[in-house]
């Protein structure tokens, strides 16, 4: 028996390929949620890199403890539960597994995390369309899952896999999250699009998957992160933790709709004909 069923949603947070912001999107929308008054659970899925330690603050000697011999008690970080591989072994130690041992030991990091009535579970993916994010949909009930992406070409073109991907298994698109889509220069405020501008509007028109969160390219972003204290927690007042409280907000709601039209259903109308 797993401590999935008392959990009400729960979302993948996703990209075609690294580098894109996945995690650092993952961390934040949590505490987000969080700070929107849910009890939210973070899950770190990327067995061979997992971050979610250091991004959360959490010491690197914490190990977390064990109910009934089995059982994994999530450590709260920033008012999150959190689980993840980099709890259980030295941050030094490389992953050097096979594919079945890599979706083993997901599988067991997801069902023995002794997880409390979460609203939300959110799940930091590795990046790319392999055997974990197969296992996923095979195995859970998601409730819908979020593509992160940058405006570049070549992130929008592995962001389009992403979505096939999940369209393929059944997995409902919550929507595209475009991270790093402006830079406002501290010194004279000019806003650039770095990494060009209009990537999640163009996939939003080819899959009908709307824009939910256009996350801005700043500093503090990642010194907060490095630092173990998620912008979201630590300056609430920013322009990029407003971001993530909207992208949060968008969350919620589009899994609203989506788990409404889901319990509908279609109708079926006989006639005499």
């Amino acid at each position: 028996m797993t401590n999935l069923a008392q959990i009400k949603y729960i979302v993948c947070v996703a990209s075609g390929k690294g580098g894109v912001g996945k995690s650092t999107t993952a961390v934040n929308l949590s505490v987000a949620l969080h700070a929107l008054g849910h009890k939210v659970g973070l899950l770190d899925a990327d067995i061979y890199g997992p971050s979610i330690p250091l991004m959360m603050g959490v010491p690197p000697d914490t190990r977390p403890q064990v109910r009934d011999q089995k059982f994994i008690v999530p450590i709260v970080a920033h008012g999150v539960e959190c689980n993840s591989m980099g709890f259980l072994v030295d941050p030094k130690t490389a992953m050097v597994w096979r594919a079945p041992m890599i979706v083993s030991a997901f599988n067991q990091i997801l069902n023995d995390t002794a997880w409390s009535d979460l609203d939300y579970l959110i799940i930091d993916m590795p990046p790319g369309t392999g055997d974990i994010q197969l296992s996923l949909a095979q195995s859970v009930q998601l409730s819908g899952a979020v593509v992160v992406t940058t405006p570049q070409d070549v992130a929008l073109l592995d962001a389009r896999k992403g979505i096939e991907m999940f369209n393929k298994v059944g997995v409902p698109l919550l929507g595209v999250v475009e991270n790093m889509s402006t830079h406002v220069c501290a010194n004279c405020g000019h806003e650039e699009a770095i990494f060009g501008a209009g990537g999640g509007d163009r996939l939003s028109a080819d899959y009908g998957v709307g824009v939910i969160g256009q996350l801005p390219l700043e500093l503090g972003i990642r010194e907060h992160t490095d630092a173990g204290t998620p912008v979201v927690a630590s300056d609430q007042s920013s322009t990029a933790a407003q971001a993530y409280m909207a992208l949060a907000t968008n969350v919620v709601n589009a899994v609203a709709e989506k788990s409404s039209s889901a319990k509908t259903g279609p109708t079926i109308k006989v006639s005499d004909d």
